[in-house]
């Protein structure tokens, strides 16, 4: 099959990591008895070394540990931080319902261990990545306080060159599992307010532990699934069932006048096609 000469896409300005809900315990722990997450998040980042693709950032969106321990974010860190140095790339770490804001500063930033939300602000050649934090300690629902939102206003009020990603832990979209709406943003609304005249051009999100693609304000709005377990969209109306498998990450593709986001599975599956390179340049 000859190729379309006449086509000849751009490259991406930015390829970013979006990983979530790692969820990892002290001692690398299983989780629940069973699911190995260090091994899980371990296998996440082989997966982009192996891909070869230059990384300019990885931004995982919370529930770094899954009880808040202090050795569980020193083990995160352990993780990704090397890896993050092989590609030159920065990290941000995002809190999530599960996380605790005291040792995660603690064990991820070197901080001392105050409970004051952890944001983040990086650009990385133009294009500004922020970090909120919509966890809500002891409750598992997400929340964005008065204080947060005319931070990001005034962070916003500026535009980035090549615009502006949001990452947040609690999806400020719905779920399609009920037994998870009580655990959703309640204040999505405010987000949409807030970036509504501004440069955002996508928000990462996590939380709900399988993937989601939706829209805020005419934003899209990526839900990557999460690397601990997944959890079953298909289960009965009022049932919830996770299940240690098809776990994923996603790849953030940027370009000048769209984004892309890209599921990659952990597993690793026998090929069925093999092509050599320059195949389609026949």
């Amino acid at each position: 099959m000859p190729a379309n000469r006449g086509i000849a896409d751009p490259p991406p300005s930015h390829v970013i990591v979006h990983l979530t809900d790692s969820h990892l315990l002290a001692g690398g722990a299983p989780l629940h008895g069973t699911v190995d997450t260090v091994a899980h998040l371990e296998r996440a980042l082989e997966r982009v070394l192996d891909s070869g693709l230059a990384i300019d950032a990885i931004v995982h969106t919370g529930d770094i540990a899954d009880l808040g321990e202090l050795d569980a974010y020193r083990r995160a860190r352990a993780i990704i931080e090397p890896v993050a140095e092989r590609l030159g790339c920065p990290i941000v770490w995002i809190a999530g319902n599960h996380d605790s804001r005291g040792p995660l500063r603690v064990g991820i930033f070197d901080q001392d261990p105050t409970a004051e939300p952890v944001t983040t602000v990086i650009e990385v050649d133009g294009l500004r990545i922020i970090g909120l934090d919509t966890s809500v300690p002891g409750m598992g629902h997400g929340h964005l306080d008065e204080a947060q939102l005319a931070w990001l206003t005034a962070e916003l009020s500026i535009p980035a060159a090549r615009g502006t990603i949001i990452a947040l832990h609690h999806p400020p979209v719905p779920t399609q599992v009920r037994v998870l709406e009580s655990f959703q943003l309640d204040n999505p609304d405010d987000l949409a307010a807030a970036i509504a005249d501004s440069d955002v051009r996508a928000l990462l999100a996590g939380h709900f532990h399988y993937g989601i693609t939706s829209t805020l304000a005419g934003r899209p709005v990526s839900v990557a699934t999460a690397t601990s377990y997944t959890v079953r969209v298909e289960a009965p109306p009022l049932g919830f069932t996770g299940v240690d498998g098809e776990q994923a990450i996603n790849l953030v593709y940027v370009y000048e006048d769209s984004i892309a986001h890209v599921a990659a599975p952990l597993e690793v599956r026998p090929s069925v096609v093999t092509l050599p390179d320059g195949f389609f340049d026949r």
